[in-house]
């Protein structure tokens, strides 16, 4: 059975004091909660001070990005030996780093080789835009995405995958639980034909993508969903740890 996994991304926001003061009021709810494991990934000014509240409970931390190259003249980057200082978890090929920084998958299979080198556990990004979803692409995007991201990478050691269709996010669009479920199933098939059936058996795959406390439920009674990445709702701490909540009780129903 593979764990649950909440993920919060605050993308850019919250200074270090208002991040402090988010963990602080989210960390005794999300402590009573079992059966989900809960991530946190602030901005970079804020890995530090929320690594230090986290001490001794069940949230663990990630970052946003990373660089691939572990040391250098690269000005304004962070390295993945600094960010596995502090994390646990990093977030590769989010579609905004793709859409707005110009990330390829070759960028992406560069950083995930660089995060796994120094036993970070990857949260890969992929999804379709909506044109591609409307002429029928789906399945040829997220493959090549995939397939792109993960070449030559002998073992995903702990590689969690967030499949995100870039039409709804931080649209209020989410998509369908059916919908997503289908596409899950694809990547899972797809990671079986790149390794073998025991990874894509053990490969938890997330969905992201407007996931609010009003539509979590839509997606976790669906089999090959294990969990959300989620944005803006991650901002507010009585609605994530209604996302937390909900997906434990829901989970915890399915496994009974």
């Amino acid at each position: 059975m593979r764990v649950p996994m909440i993920a919060g991304n605050w993308k850019m926001n919250t200074t270090i004091s208002e991040a402090v003061e988010l963990v602080s009021e989210m960390r005794r709810g999300l402590d009573e909660i079992s059966g989900v494991e809960k991530v946190v990934c602030p901005p970079f000014i804020s890995l530090a001070a929320v690594k230090e509240l986290i001490k001794g409970s069940s949230i663990r931390l990630g970052a946003q990005n990373l660089y691939f190259e572990e040391k250098g003249a690269y000005t304004g980057e962070i390295s993945p030996l600094m960010v596995a200082d502090l994390c646990e978890f990093v977030i590769i090929g989010h579609s905004e780093r793709r859409q707005y920084f110009n990330e390829t998958g070759e960028t992406v299979n560069r950083k995930l080789r660089a995060a796994l080198k120094v036993g970070l556990k990857p949260i890969l990004c992929i999804g379709e835009r909506l044109e591609e979803r409307e002429a029928g692409r789906t399945e040829e995007v997220v493959t090549q995405q995939l397939w792109s991201s993960l070449a030559g990478i002998d073992s995903l050691g702990d590689l969690i995958i967030a499949y995100e269709p870039v039409w709804a996010i931080g649209t209020g669009k989410a998509a369908t639980g059916k919908q997503v479920n289908e596409t899950v199933g694809l990547i899972s098939l797809s990671i079986a034909q790149l390794y073998d059936k025991v990874v894509a058996q053990n490969m938890r795959i997330l969905y992201g993508g407007s996931v609010t406390a009003d539509n979590i439920a839509e997606f976790m009674p669906q089999p090959e969903i294990d969990g959300a990445l989620v944005g803006g709702a991650s901002l507010k701490a009585d609605e994530f740890l209604s996302i937390v909540r909900q997906t434990s009780e829901i989970k915890g129903r399915l496994s009974r």
